[in-house]
């Protein structure tokens, strides 16, 4: 049986999603842009209506979503956009260590340009201290970027309180909640950030497109866009819209139900017993965590190793590739793990589409292959 258990990774594509792209691939051909045939009205309309499903989805405007080609560029227009059209207001960044690389080395990039960058070491369990937030604020803060829920421990983090503690001191916060639309309820009404990264595939839609969300008010926010062109998105993200992913991504928006969060939660929960009942196994991260997620320390287990050994079961270890070595997730670093827990640690995204017999499955195969590499290690000692 194969289990495919990485949907932090990218989720599968809905085939309801499909569904709803395929016309746009072939049938209707036109380009959102040309108003002067039938063609190009009915992409036009048709990207307006799956922006507005998005809209829907957030609690927000239509007018306040700019489509890109995934959550790494939303966060580079949200992180750099905001600093470069904001010089006169500021030069100060703010953001966590365990951030997306998306967003880490776009502020990175920042300090190269003039821009002072503070970047926040996590509490024990993945969580940013809002007064540490507070803390790093100066006059001269333009923006703080938080993400929603990390890609790797699955933690979420109290973003209502980080936007008070900034609003108060008229800061903007910025938050990648790629991985949070496929399971959070995400209403911009109810928690006001001021810019929001999104990706269709991570929530049952296609690759290659995503969303920022810009909160429209006074003072507006001004982005400076990273590529120039035609003008398309405001201005703020000129090139041809791709019809059919941005008509799967208004269709994966759609589609959110919150009931089958719980089914998820379930069977994460099942998946977590049977290898806490392994005995060895410890959980990293908040209890307060994504729905789907399961990062766990194995003691006496390499994660690399158990990989190899169930290929059959998609699972991570967060493990980044040098050119000489594997270096242990740098998430669970920045954490306090030290280097034998991370690169024991192993990363499960539980999704829509797993079933309980797959879960059952999976427990019993790496509960097997984790007793045959302790007891192999034992041996080599």
């Amino acid at each position: 049986m194969d289990v495919y258990l990485d949907n932090h990774s990218t989720t599968p594509c809905d085939p309801r999603v499909l569904e709803a792209m395929l016309p746009w691939f072939t049938a209707q051909p036109g380009n959102a842009a040309s108003r002067s045939h039938k063609w190009g009205y009915a992409a036009r309309t048709a990207t307006e209506q799956a922006r507005g499903q998005l809209a829907e989805r957030l609690g927000c405007s239509p007018k306040e979503l700019v489509f890109t080609s995934g959550a790494t560029e939303a966060d580079n227009l949200a992180v750099l956009g905001v600093l470069r059209a904001n010089r006169a207001r500021g030069n100060h960044l703010v953001t966590v260590a365990t951030e997306h690389k998306a967003v880490l080395d776009a502020a990175k990039h920042a300090t190269t340009e003039g821009f002072e960058v503070t970047v926040l070491a996590p509490e024990p369990d993945g969580t940013v201290d809002p007064a540490a937030v507070e803390a790093a604020l100066t006059d001269r803060t333009v923006l703080v970027s938080v993400m929603w829920a990390n890609n790797e421990v699955g933690t979420l983090q109290p973003i209502e309180r980080i936007v008070e503690v900034c609003h108060a001191r008229d800061v903007w916060v910025h938050t990648d909640a790629a991985q949070a639309l496929s399971t959070c309820a995400l209403d911009v009404r109810a928690v006001p950030v001021d810019l929001m990264s999104l990706s269709a595939h991570k929530a049952y839609g296609p690759k290659g497109v995503g969303a920022l969300y810009v909160r429209r008010g006074r003072p507006r926010i001004a982005v400076e866009p990273l590529q120039y062109g035609g003008g398309h998105e405001r201005g703020m993200r000129s090139g041809t819209l791709p019809v059919p992913l941005i008509v799967g991504f208004g269709a994966c928006a759609a589609l959110f139900d919150p009931s089958e969060v719980e089914r998820v939660r379930g069977l994460r929960d099942t998946l977590r017993d049977g290898l806490l009942a392994v005995g060895g196994v410890h959980v990293n991260g908040s209890a307060h965590r994504l729905a789907g997620n399961l990062n766990v320390a194995i003691e006496g287990v390499e994660a690399e190793a158990l990989m190899l050994g169930c290929r059959d079961i998609a699972m991570s270890s967060g493990s980044a590739c040098t050119s000489e070595s594997l270096e242990p997730s740098y998430v669970l670093r920045a954490m306090g793990l030290d280097r034998d827990r991370a690169a024991s640690s192993l990363r499960f995204g539980v999704g829509r589409f797993n079933t309980e017999a797959e879960i059952a499955y999976a427990v019993e195969k790496l509960t097997a292959k984790i007793a045959e590499l302790r007891s192999m290690a034992h041996l080599y000692e």
